[in-house]
């Protein structure tokens, strides 16, 4: 069936319809019809399919991921003789540069259509699971051309909402390392350095570092004496100088010794991961003093900064997952829904279950999770593209 209705690449019927539309309209005028373009997406190249609102194929491309395959896009467009706000594009990310060039280009209709959503209407046309790249991309240019009033178009955020979802993402990322990092050293230094994993409050932290940079083995830690513990707490800005009785007897206590070959072959790792850490500490710091300043200059600030219970990095990262446009969660069903905390329903005739929602979105789930444990200094994976 899909055959019958997704002509071939060398079919004549889009070269006929061309030759059509130059016998009745001249060329450098744009014919009021929607457009319907798929895009089947991926790094290298794209699949276009371009439909009429009779569900006809008009025209089939794949293009290069590049500036002049781009422009094939737009020239296609326009011999098609169709204005660029006439057109609904479908694609399954917002994330590529493509996107960014057809927002250039005036196509103003621009849908995001879930991974989901085109896997469950492929049964719609045929019953084997056969596919490819150019039947995808008509599949999203008729998802478009059949179900658009059921869809929203993706409205891209101000400058400075992307710039804020840039940096809290990548604060995420930072934090997402911090942990992978420190649970590597943890488990090095338990293996031939157990008072340095112990020492102190948390591997993340600064001190303990620059600890293990300066005494990265039992053997140099075991010639450290109060008076040298107090001169290196000094140096690095320790204050909590009550604790040094206990940082040193954490240190004179009985540890496993550990094989010196392994001692040998630990401690030059150790050393680099700590070298890691600091940068990734301080990286992770400059984030946080960009984020506030530009959460400061968001003119929705007084919004997130008055709900209760939110810290100066949740705000921030609350604002970069809604964004600006004020339709893209119509409703709180939509949002918890989304976030993964409303359950799912199944009711037939006499039977009902309710199970737990699986399909969502990670990263809001993560945001409501933390905000009913209270840990609003989390930063959470912010939703779509900058």
């Amino acid at each position: 069936m899909l055959a019958e209705q997704f002509p071939r690449p060398d079919s004549f019927a889009p070269l006929l319809l061309l030759s059509l539309i130059r016998a009745t309209k001249p060329m450098n005028k744009e014919v009021m019809m929607k457009l319907y373009i798929g895009i089947d997406w991926s790094q290298n190249k794209h699949d276009l399919c371009y439909l009429n609102q009779a569900g006809s194929c008009l025209a089939q491309k794949v293009i290069p991921h590049s500036q002049e395959g781009f422009w094939q896009l737009e020239k296609l467009r326009q011999q098609l003789g169709v204005a660029a706000q006439e057109c609904l594009v479908g694609i399954e990310t917002t994330h590529n540069i493509l996107v960014d060039f057809l927002w250039d280009q005036g196509y103003t209709r621009v849908y995001e259509l879930h991974p989901n959503l085109v896997k469950s209407s492929r049964g719609r046309l045929r019953q084997s699971a056969a596919r490819s790249d150019p039947t995808d991309a008509w599949l999203l240019a008729d998802i478009l051309r059949t179900d658009h009033h059921r869809l929203q178009a993706w409205q891209p955020d101000r400058l400075l909402t992307r710039q804020i979802r840039v940096k809290v993402k990548f604060m995420h990322f930072l934090t997402r390392e911090l942990v992978r990092v420190t649970n590597r050293q943890r488990a090095l230094l338990l293996r031939y350095y157990p008072a340095g994993a112990e020492l102190f409050s948390s591997l993340k932290t600064a001190i303990a570092q620059h600890f293990l940079l300066a005494f990265p083995s039992a053997q140099t830690e075991g010639k450290l004496d109060r008076e040298q513990l107090e001169a290196f707490l000094r140096q690095h800005h320790y204050v909590h100088v009550r604790k040094v009785p206990q940082l040193l007897a954490r240190l004179q206590q009985a540890y496993p010794q550990a094989d010196a070959e392994i001692v040998v072959a630990c401690q030059a790792e150790t050393q680099s991961l700590a070298h890691i850490l600091l940068e990734l500490t301080a990286a992770k710091k400059a984030a946080q003093g960009e984020v506030r300043a530009l959460f400061a200059e968001h003119p929705d600030r007084h919004i997130y900064a008055s709900l209760p219970g939110t810290g100066e990095y949740l705000q921030p990262a609350l604002l970069a997952k809604f964004g600006d446009d004020r339709m893209r969660f119509p409703s709180s069903r939509r949002l918890q829904a989304l976030a993964g905390t409303s359950p799912v329903t199944l009711s037939s005739g006499k039977r009902k279950r309710v199970r737990f929602r699986k399909a969502c979105a990670l990263g809001a789930r993560s945001f409501s999770r933390r905000e009913l444990n209270g840990d609003h200094d989390y930063i959470l994976p912010p939703l779509g593209p900058p």
